[in-house]
């Protein structure tokens, strides 16, 4: 079976809510078969840096443990204390042995749990994009291949006029009120 292109995106929250409308949202993108929630950990951060990290799914905290945490995995991250650290540093570990690397440089690498800052909570998403199988599968029967990816800030699109000025500040606040905060 193929799977579709992988995404982990980091949503950041001031006052998280991982029960509302946003669980709502996931749920109705996999019914559609758009996309599959992976993985799931939500991870809060105290004032002084500490952090608590939870799976976010309809797993028992002992399922999570058991099956493992693949977000974990990718980043280094464990879901039970200093001693899911150390588990999912293991894991990630492994994986980068077994030639699994997240990212090809080290100078590329992406540290996550740095970039969520203090006093605030993020949801870590591993998502498989189904919709985007089809689209995959024909660019490689074309000899395609994927050279990088990113989001677009709301900003940079105004100089190609998919939003006015206003438009994309106002979406840029709401995207990065956290960050500032």
């Amino acid at each position: 079976m193929a799977i579709g292109p992988v995404q982990l995106i980091v949503l950041g929250f001031n006052h998280p809510n991982f029960q509302g409308e946003v669980i709502a949202e996931l749920e109705r993108l996999r019914e559609s078969d758009t996309i599959k929630v992976i993985d799931a950990l939500a991870v809060y951060k105290d004032k002084e840096g500490e952090i608590e990290v939870e799976h976010l799914s309809n797993l028992t905290k002992d399922e999570a443990i058991e099956f493992g945490s693949k977000v974990g995995a990718l980043i280094g991250l464990g879901i039970e204390g200093e001693e899911g650290v150390v588990s999912g540093a293991i894991a990630g570990a492994e994986a980068a042995a077994e030639g699994v690397h997240v990212f090809p440089e080290p100078e590329d690498a992406w540290d996550v749990i740095e970039d969520i800052p203090p006093d605030t909570a993020a949801a870590l998403l591993l998502i498989e994009h189904h919709w985007a199988v089809p689209l995959r599968d024909a660019i490689m029967r074309a000899g395609g291949f994927r050279l990088s990816d990113g989001f677009i800030s709301p900003l940079d699109l105004v100089a190609i006029g998919l939003h006015t000025a206003e438009e994309a500040r106002q979406l840029h606040d709401l995207e990065t009120t956290a960050r500032r905060q």
